[in-house]
């Protein structure tokens, strides 16, 4: 049985990652497309953990090449999904997340209708402005940039199946965690796992 795409955008600051690497280690079937990246990497992030980083030149090999499931120009860097790091996964019957932003989860619905998405909203404007300053990686330029993109990312979320406001921490994994239980019970899914048994209990005796 063919896993499951998992989409999951926000905009900066709104505490995406961090949701999502908590999902992940309470979620055992359920594994992260590592993006490609042309932007530098920040404090702490290490190639092919965080992000696989190249080159703007090497990136733009890959996009002539066919080779990405999405990619986009998001904040002045190029960010992509490479078709290696989902479909094989896919065809194994295991489910994959894609963390991107709103223009890569709209190329990826288009090629896959049945992806099921998510987007995650900050409590207050307020709140993700003081989140991007805590992390304490960029500067004002780059934070007024950010600020001023957000509004216009966050006027996508009705393109998305799930909102989830993360306002509490523990409760937005909480839920985020749920997406992905509901999405499993799904009768096409229950049949397709559970046959036999649905095949014996509606046998005449």
């Amino acid at each position: 049985m063919r896993g499951t795409l998992y989409i999951v955008a926000a905009p900066s600051g709104a505490g995406k990652s961090s949701i999502v690497n908590a999902c992940l280690a309470r979620d055992p079937n359920i594994c992260l497309s590592i993006s490609f990246t042309s932007r530098a990497p920040r404090p702490g992030e290490r190639h092919a953990e965080h992000y696989h980083f190249v080159s703007a030149d090497e990136f733009q090999r890959m996009v002539a090449a066919g080779d990405f499931f999405e990619h986009a120009l998001v904040h002045g860097d190029w960010k992509g999904t490479a078709r290696q790091s989902v479909e094989p996964q896919l065809a194994q019957g295991k489910d994959v997340l894609l963390e991107i932003d709103w223009q890569g989860a709209r190329q990826v619905r288009g090629q896959v209708p049945d992806a099921v998405s998510v987007f995650i909203l900050p409590p207050s404007r307020q709140a993700l402005e003081q989140r991007m300053r805590a992390r304490g990686q960029d500067s004002e330029e780059v934070i007024g940039r950010r600020l001023a993109a957000a509004r216009e990312e966050m006027s996508h979320y009705g393109e998305f199946d799930y909102v989830i406001v993360n306002e509490h921490f523990d409760t937005a994994v909480d839920e985020m965690c749920a997406i992905f239980t509901a999405s499993r019970l799904r009768r096409d899914h229950q049949v397709a796992r559970h046959s036999r048994l649905i095949t014996a209990l509606l046998a005449d005796d």
